[in-house]
């Protein structure tokens, strides 16, 4: 096993006879971890957005086809849904506010999973509920403009 020390912005590997061999980590770190950066807020915004659509959904659909599918109540849907809506929001745009003073400020790093936290999660896991097991089973029950129906059925 090799002895590593990490040092401010330099990753330092000492091999046991070798000397050390430096690997300068600066500028491959900070590219790291702007792509990771990168990608916690392409989630946060999905996150958002997925919650945004079922909240949206939600509201558009009759409270009585929530019944009629034995599914919980609209207005339980409307509150989980919102919160979740909300609390996605609020993270991704503190995320956001974080890589913003960090690139103000000319600082590189990985700010961390702040996006993705315990409350990101529960929205994914609300919006998820709702799109795979709610939606197809109010789907058809009402809702605005009736749906387009053409010799054959709807399309």
């Amino acid at each position: 096993m090799r002895p590593v020390s990490i040092e401010t912005g330099r990753i330092h590997v000492r091999p046991y006879s070798l000397g050390v061999v430096k690997l300068e980590g600066g500028a491959n770190m900070s590219l790291i971890s702007g792509g990771l950066n990168i990608l916690f807020l392409v989630l946060a915004i999905a996150i958002f957005g997925m919650s945004a659509y079922a909240f949206v959904h939600a509201l558009r659909v009759p409270a009585n086809a929530f019944v009629a599918a034995g599914k919980l109540k609209k207005n339980i849907w409307l509150l989980i849904l919102g919160l979740a809506t909300l609390l996605s929001a609020g993270g991704g745009f503190a995320f956001f506010q974080d890589l913003r003073q960090m690139w103000a400020l000319g600082l590189s790093g990985f700010i961390g999973l702040g996006a993705i936290s315990i409350f990101s999660i529960a929205s994914v896991i609300a919006a998820t509920v709702y799109i795979v097991d709610v939606k197809p089973a109010v789907k058809g029950m009402g809702g605005r403009g009736g749906g387009h129906m053409g010799p054959y059925g709807p399309w």
